[in-house]
């Protein structure tokens, strides 16, 4: 019997125990519904105390804590920079801290002193009119996780399926709600000293990183026209010999030819000797016996009686 009622109790309490965690998730937000929309800004311009931070937006939270210690009754901000998706998580960049002053209201100089004190820096942020928003209950601490899970999915759909050019992702805790923000305006005015400092120094190793490619890729292009202009003059050598060589091979030829040719010549000129001989001979002769030009007498002329 008492082994019944220990077994009834302990289901009782099991029981009783899934429910209260049940009733705390759905008091959180688990089905509160997200409605992403575009309009107004719900803050004016703004004065924060942040710290800057890169590494994973898990470890915020430290810093949350701290600029809630310094200042409980202050509203808490975060600005997200990187989209955790596309940048590794320990290169993802953020601030978090507490907004001092909204408005025209200015921030006391106590407050300001204390704030920079334990290390966080002061920073104004502009009032807009056009940005991507929404909100979610912040009732217990896992309202923070359920509204992670549940709004970034959604505003970067929304965002996406309107080619909006909307960063970066603002995220303001004031009393029970917590309010996700994206400026569609002024997105600069949104980026802090030491973010405007990594930017720069990012673009300045991208810059060299394209010099040194350009540079490497100039002394290829050098070398491939000193090879070509070595190999085109070593062509032209070679096909500049090879005529010469060639030129001396007919001249040589022509030479030997020629002196085939004259000693031809030289025989032909004999036998043309030998012919003229052999013409006159018949004309000197009469009769058997040679006639001397005393003997012919002289030639008639004509005209000549």
């Amino acid at each position: 019997m008492s082994e019944f009622i220990l077994l009834a109790l302990i289901s009782f309490l099991f029981l009783f125990l899934l429910l209260t965690v049940l009733g705390v998730v759905l008091y959180s937000g688990l089905f509160t519904e997200v409605i992403i929309r575009t309009g107004s800004s719900p803050i004016k311009n703004i004065t924060i105390a942040y710290k800057f931070k890169q590494g994973s937006y898990k470890d915020s939270g430290a810093v949350f804590t701290e600029s809630c210690s310094i200042g409980p009754k202050l509203s808490s901000i975060g600005v997200y920079y990187d989209d955790p998706k596309q940048v590794p998580a320990e290169k993802c960049r953020y601030i978090a801290g507490s907004v001092l002053s909204e408005g025209e209201e200015k921030p006391s100089e106590e407050l300001l002193k204390l704030y920079e004190k334990y290390g966080f820096k002061i920073f104004s942020f502009p009032a807009i009119t056009h940005v991507v928003m929404t909100t979610f209950p912040h009732n217990t601490f896992l309202s923070i996780f359920l509204a992670n899970w549940r709004v970034y999915p959604q505003m970067g759909s929304y965002i996406k399926e309107r080619k909006l050019c909307a960063h970066p992702f603002l995220e303001l805790y004031r009393g029970d709600l917590i309010y996700y923000i994206c400026p569609l305006a002024r997105q600069g005015d949104f980026y802090v000293p030491e973010m405007r400092e990594t930017e720069r120094r990012q673009k300045e190793k991208e810059e060299d990183s394209e010099d040194r490619q350009t540079d490497i890729t100039g002394a290829d292009s050098v070398s491939d026209i000193t090879e070509s202009r070595e190999t085109s003059m070593a062509t032209s050598v070679a096909t500049s010999v090879a005529p010469q060589e060639q030129e001396d091979d007919n001249r040589s030829d022509g030479s030997g030819k020629g002196s085939s040719d004259s000693v031809g010549s030289g025989s032909s000129f004999e036998d043309l000797d030998l012919e003229v001989i052999e013409e006159v001979e018949p004309a000197v002769v009469n009769k058997g016996h040679d006639v001397t030009s005393e003997e012919q007498g002289p030639i008639p002329v004509e005209g000549e009686e």
